[in-house]
């Protein structure tokens, strides 16, 4: 028999409810990240309004009902004693994901409480800077999606976190170089790139999460 070609059983087994549940976890992640990229749009067309500080609220109700998952999952996992075997990697898996909407959450007050004013001149490269960022963290929710259902496909989601977090790190530096070059004061610079690194760091999360889902996959294959 080729083993290479057997596909693993789903993660979940009889457990649907615990699958639901996890499915509305990661669901919050990508919502939250529809939500930040909205948000970042109004402010960039508007600055600082309501409209945005709405976003901002609609962030923290998503990160406290995904708290409030996340809890619920590690106490079924516990005291029904499911997938005793890789339940300390689920737990740590999805503590990493949570992760995600919390940063997504810090950006969003890091623009409400400090207000830059961003000149209009590099707007197009913040927003290319977070779509990409998204488009890593989006890819990783579908790795981990198919750590649970369909591990063989989970490489090929890595790959394109990679990619993203890759692209994320050339429009990084090309926006900072920009800004660094420009006849701004350098306390300005310095604060223009003070968002640009915490929007980047979404894609650096994303990627270290998908290494520890690259090793775990490695464990679950053995």
């Amino acid at each position: 028999m080729n083993l290479s070609n057997v596909k693993l059983p789903s993660l979940f087994g009889r457990a649907k409810k615990l699958e639901s549940q996890i499915d509305q976890f990661l669901d919050k992640v990508t919502e939250a990240g529809l939500i930040y990229k909205s948000a970042l749009l109004v402010y960039f067309d508007q600055g600082p309004c309501d409209d945005f500080e709405n976003y901002l609220q609609r962030i923290l109700v998503i990160e406290q009902s995904a708290d409030s998952l996340r809890r619920d999952i590690e106490t079924k996992l516990y005291e029904q004693t499911l997938i005793p075997e890789l339940r300390g990697d689920v737990l740590g898996l999805l503590e990493h994901v949570d992760a995600l909407i919390n940063i997504y959450e810090a950006n969003l007050f890091r623009f409400s409480i400090q207000t830059p004013k961003i000149p209009k001149g590099y707007h197009s490269g913040y927003i290319q800077l977070s779509d990409t960022a998204i488009l890593s963290v989006d890819a990783l929710i579908l790795a981990v999606r198919s750590f649970f259902r369909d591990i063989e496909a989970v490489r090929d989601h890595v790959t394109k976190v990679m990619f993203y977090e890759s692209e994320a790190d050339q429009i990084s530096t090309r926006v900072q170089r920009e800004i660094f070059s420009s006849t701004l004061g350098l306390a300005r610079k310095r604060h223009l790139a003070y968002f640009i690194e915490h929007i980047d760091e979404l894609a650096n999360t994303a990627e270290d999460i998908a290494d520890i889902l690259s090793i775990l996959t490695i464990r679950r294959k053995i």
